[in-house]
């Protein structure tokens, strides 16, 4: 018997790797991507719907298939305000007025992907929902964000592939003698 070889992949991903973007154009079919900042979890999901399949013919062992998928994001945000108007954080702003609107406004197009460059890079259309976490007088102001999927997420090319700072950092590294 052999011994598999090992795998090249040593570096271990970190949370933080995820940007979330959304289209704050008012112009259809021309995007305007704006950074949510602040991001200090983020969770995305797709859950398959599983039924029932079985007949006679698995002999007593019950068959799956997956009829639907949903997916969704969960973010915590810090919540940003300027530093000196105090005003917030626009694209920030536009998730909650989207989750305090009905029909179409109440609806973003959202994509998030690997700021490293990574082939992981979604994009879909979702309803927000906005809950601040409150908390005493010493905690900062973080809300609680969550995208439900309406319609595909669709797998995109990554915007940061080519130049992420996964990417910068092994670059910077090889060059000052360190070991990427």
């Amino acid at each position: 018997m052999s011994t598999p070889t090992p795998p090249a992949e040593t570096v271990t991903a970190l949370a933080r790797r995820y940007r979330l973007e959304l289209d704050t154009g008012t112009t259809p079919g021309t995007p305007t991507w704006s950074l949510v900042p602040g991001i200090t979890e983020f969770t995305p999901k797709i859950e398959p719907t599983q039924q029932d399949v079985t007949t006679y013919d698995a002999e007593g062992w019950s068959e799956q298939a997956v009829t639907m998928l949903a997916w969704s994001v969960e973010a915590t945000l810090a919540h940003r305000a300027h530093p000196t108007t105090g005003a917030f954080n626009a694209a920030q702003e536009f998730l909650r007025k989207a989750s305090q609107s009905f029909g179409a406004a109440s609806y973003v197009r959202v994509r998030y992907y690997d700021r490293n460059g990574a082939a992981d890079a979604q994009q879909g259309t979702a309803l927000v929902t906005w809950e601040p976490d409150g908390g005493g007088p010493d905690e900062v102001d973080t809300i609680k964000v969550t995208l439900t999927g309406s319609g595909p997420l669709v797998e995109i090319t990554n915007p940061a592939a080519g130049g992420g700072t996964f990417a910068a950092e092994s670059k910077s590294l090889k060059t000052s003698g360190g070991e990427a």
